[in-house]
């Protein structure tokens, strides 16, 4: 990418809202000031006028600016190839945030994943960010036991096992010596103990305004039957993750400004990567305020925006459940897809236990997704697939199997590349995934039929490449103005 790639308009507004979807990405050089700095720094933003946009740290010295004091981007930018070192930190952190990877012994399946190995990425961590990962799992850890000692009754035993200590005694010792005081100490309420049967509630802040009823809307639309079902204003679905099997149920508490999530489980969860992917499902670290603001400013969208405030795109719970969702919804109706859904949940998931089905007793909840390697292994032509969709589906499976897909952070035209090179999935396909897998906000399915039925006037529908040109204004964040045209008020 070169400077002229970058559009000055779009980045100042990933600027101007700190985004850090951004962060890496691109840069910005001060002409005012001779500085050059993140998207996300602190400071008070320039004028654009004295802004100049740049791919790389390395362009911005070459012009002879300096590195801001306050967002430090010399520290990923301070070599050749800094830049790609950053982006492989970058994905292995959110690998962290997401699914815990690097908590324990993972770390080299991890460097594996990413093509490098398990010691050349522990020196990367600590030449990027000048912490070895090992210390930032445990800081981690030690605010995710905060958080459980503050906010549910767990006992410290299970507080430990939660938060990814792998003894009580370890967890004893490093909170001792973080907090300077037993753990027991900074639990201030009498909250009576939970059990796991009955449910931990987490609380899970964001920044309003939000849009409950709309996001639900559209889960509850394309609900994967089985797995996942939405009732009286609640979203519930199954999970199994580092063998724990369990129920999870989100209800809102806007007067608080947060989601309340009641985890249900057979043993001790993981409560971090629940949260993390609850999270990244509900789309709640989005500063949506200024992404409102921007989109109300064309004429199109600002009805829309005074309609529903707060509208958020909904991100996904795993992958490989989104994509192969995504596949079977090509060229179908939502209706139709979720039938197929259906079918293959039914086919190839695994069954609750005996435990958690009484507890999803009438939501319909009552298997698990299926593994890839369940879909490899499978015969999917007895479900009512073509072949060619058995295939991409088989093929998926083997790519995530070989974890060669995984959520991680890449530039949106990178995502669209390597997604389109698996058979069976294009443009529209790849987009919809870069929207809710990998979160990216630029994302932008511009041939969905939804799309352009919803710009229709008396002159007929937007062609894709008109589409196209219509949401350059809503450039950075498209897929926010995807979900509105999807949502019609």
């Amino acid at each position: 990418m070169n400077t002229s790639d970058l559009n000055r308009e779009v980045c100042y507004r990933a600027v101007l809202a700190r985004d850090a979807r951004f962060d890496g990405k691109f840069y910005t050089a001060v002409l005012s000031t001779g500085i050059y700095c993140r998207p996300v720094c602190p400071a008070r933003p320039p004028k654009l006028e004295n802004c100049l946009f740049v791919p790389s740290t390395a362009v911005a010295r070459q012009l002879g600016f300096r590195a801001c004091l306050r967002c430090r981007p010399e520290l990923v930018g301070a070599e050749p190839f800094a830049e790609a070192s950053a982006l492989m930190v970058s994905r292995a952190l959110q690998q962290m945030n997401d699914d815990g990877a690097l908590n324990g012994t993972n770390l080299d399946e991890v460097a594996v994943q990413l093509g490098v190995s398990g010691r050349h990425l522990r020196r990367l961590f600590v030449r990027v960010l000048g912490s070895p990962p090992t210390a930032l799992a445990q800081m981690q850890r030690i605010l995710l036991a905060k958080k459980l000692i503050a906010e549910t009754g767990l006992s410290m035993t299970d507080v430990a096992l939660a938060a990814g200590f792998g003894s009580v005694r370890r967890f004893n010792a490093v909170m001792q010596r973080h907090c300077g005081c037993a753990p027991g100490v900074l639990r201030h309420t009498s909250a009576s103990k939970s059990d796991m049967a009955a449910g931990i509630t987490m609380k899970l802040p964001y920044t309003p305004p939000y849009d409950w009823a709309a996001l639900l809307e559209f889960l509850a639309g394309r609900a994967i039957p089985g797995v996942e079902a939405v009732q009286s204003g609640q979203y519930w679905r199954s999970f199994q993750l580092e063998g724990t099997q369990g129920l999870v149920e989100v209800h809102p508490d806007p007067a608080n400004d947060q989601l309340l999530a009641t985890i249900h489980a057979t043993k001790t969860p993981p409560i971090g990567i629940i949260v993390a992917r609850l999270r990244r499902l509900f789309d709640l670290d989005t500063e949506i305020i200024r992404i409102d603001q921007h989109l109300s400013t064309d004429p199109l969208m600002a009805s829309r925006v005074r309609a529903r405030p707060g509208l958020r795109v909904p991100g996904a719970w795993d992958l490989f459940e989104l994509t192969v969702r995504a596949i079977l919804g090509q060229q179908i109706s939502v209706a139709a897809a979720t039938t197929l859904s259906g079918r293959l949940v039914a086919a190839l998931g695994g069954s609750l236990t005996e435990e958690m089905a009484l507890l999803s007793d009438g939501t319909g909840i009552s298997r698990i997704f299926p593994t890839p390697a369940a879909v490899m292994a499978a015969d999917l032509g007895s479900i009512g697939l073509t072949r060619a969709r058995e295939k991409a589906l088989q093929t998926l499976a083997v790519a995530m199997q070989e974890s060669r897909l995984a959520f991680s952070a890449q530039t949106l035209d990178s995502i669209i590349e390597n997604l389109c090179e698996l058979p069976g999935i294009g443009p529209w396909t790849a987009h919809y995934i870069a929207m809710r897998g990998y979160r990216d906000p630029d994302a932008f399915p511009h041939s969905d039929l939804g799309l352009l039925r919803a710009l229709e006037t008396e002159n007929g529908r937007p062609s894709p490449a008109a589409m196209l040109m219509i949401a350059e204004a809503w450039r950075p964040w498209r897929a926010y103005a995807a979900m509105r045209l999807w949502a019609q008020p």
